[in-house]
């Protein structure tokens, strides 16, 4: 090094070359930062600050505390059990007759309504009734808002009030797990009839598990077959598998709805054949769901398990045939564990991007086969509960999180071992 300094640096000795060298260094620093730095903020904007938002807006609850501040100070105190005080009957009136507008109310009663039926027509009503005349006697507020509507004696909607006072709430992250906060703030399952986010969570990472299976059955095949072709014909028939990539998934659903029909080719072929009397159901259930998921996600396990056969030698195969052993047997104890890196990260690729499809099942299942990120997509376009939609989306974004970590840690063990 001190060699190639100096004819680099002629002339430049001792601490002089140190600095020389330090200044380079810093220089080639700075060049590869300057580079990079268009790709680290638009990586910050458009995946980091997205993240961020989801993650603060699935425990972010300003509804209760922006539109009753007065109400939720009056119930801090109250035993949640008994009717509130007259005290809280007057905070409700005037902090309802002070909401600047109407669309402040529809997202009170709307977040109100989420805890209990009812609420989004009592805040509504209650509204629309105000202002209250001689509002300076909290027992006559109270009076009125009983005679207005009776529901205000009902203590299940202050509850729900005071339940929801804080601007932070961990609700909708709980809520995606079937679990819930007692009206006394104690955490409980949810209702049996009420635990549906269990099963969603079940049923999606089954149909991705299936999706990742059928991936990896049908493309460790032809992975192995391509890296046996000389390399012209391989890299026509890799064109083929790519091709899928450069389609819509809207444009491949819709053929495959052509194709799954009961008229469609698939029956009409298999009919054409003998091999049924009456069509296939194969359209709006989970077949329909796998074969097309199954399609559009086989790219990516088939790049993976060919990058890395590349690089097996053949020879290992012909050397364990040459010792003895059978060539399935040298298949399986010889070539296969050498593809373990291409199976786990196309099995995680394909695992990842399959628990989070919305497309494909939403238009090729029915009822029953809509994955997590369907009640995603319901949640924040029908029903405008935000909160939900972020809880929800968190809950995936762990999973990933939890799968990838599980991969990393497989993956050093193996190498350990190695």
């Amino acid at each position: 090094m001190t060699t190639l300094a100096a004819t680099t640096l002629p002339g430049i000795r001792g601490p002089g070359l140190r600095r020389a060298l330090a200044r380079v260094q810093r220089r080639r620093t700075l060049r590869a930062l300057a580079l990079t730095l268009p790709l680290l903020v638009f990586l910050l904007l458009t995946f980091l600050v997205p993240i961020g938002a989801l993650l603060k807006r699935a425990v972010e609850n300003p509804e209760v505390a922006n539109a009753l501040p007065r109400t939720v100070v009056a119930l801090a105190q109250w035993n949640r059990v008994d009717v509130p005080p007259p005290e809280a009957f007057a905070a409700v009136a005037a902090d309802l007759g002070a909401l600047p507008d109407r669309a402040d109310a529809g997202a009170l009663a709307r977040r109100l309504n989420t805890e209990v039926a009812g609420a989004r027509s009592l805040v509504m009503n209650t509204y629309r009734a105000l202002p209250l005349q001689d509002t300076a006697d909290a027992d006559a507020v109270k009076a009125r808002l009983i005679a207005l509507d009776e529901r205000w004696n009902e203590t299940r909607y202050w509850q729900a009030i005071a339940k929801n006072g804080a601007r932070w709430t961990g609700d909708y992250l709980l809520a995606s797990v079937d679990l819930r906060r007692s009206a006394q703030g104690e955490i409980e399952r949810m209702p049996p009839d009420q635990r549906v986010f269990g099963g969603i969570l079940a049923r999606t990472f089954g149909i991705s598990a299936v999706v990742t299976l059928w991936c990896l059955v049908l493309a460790y095949p032809l992975a192995y077959w391509l890296t046996t072709l000389p390399a012209r014909r391989a890299n026509v028939l890799m064109i083929l598998v790519l091709v899928p990539f450069w389609t819509s998934i809207l444009v491949r659903v819709a053929a495959w709805i052509v194709l799954l029909q009961s008229a469609g080719l698939v029956n009409r072929a298999l009919a054409g054949l003998g091999l049924i009397e009456q069509p296939l159901a194969l359209l709006f259930n989970r077949t329909g769901v796998v074969i097309a998921m199954v399609h559009i996600l086989l790219p990516f396990m088939i790049l993976p398990l060919y990058s890395v056969m590349k690089t097996v030698p053949p020879t290992y195969l012909r050397a364990a045939v040459s010792l003895g052993s059978s060539p399935l047997a040298a298949f399986l104890r010889v070539y296969v564990p050498q593809t373990y890196p291409g199976i786990g990260a196309g099995a995680l690729l394909v695992f990842i991007l399959a628990i989070g499809y919305y497309v494909t099942p939403a238009l090729l299942g029915g009822a029953d086969d809509q994955m997590l990120s369907y009640y995603v997509a319901q949640y924040t376009n029908v029903n405008v509960n935000w909160g939900m939609a972020a809880a929800l989306g968190t809950l995936l974004l762990a999973a990933t999180l939890v799968l990838y970590a599980v991969y990393r840690r497989v993956v050093k063990s193996e190498l350990s071992l190695g």
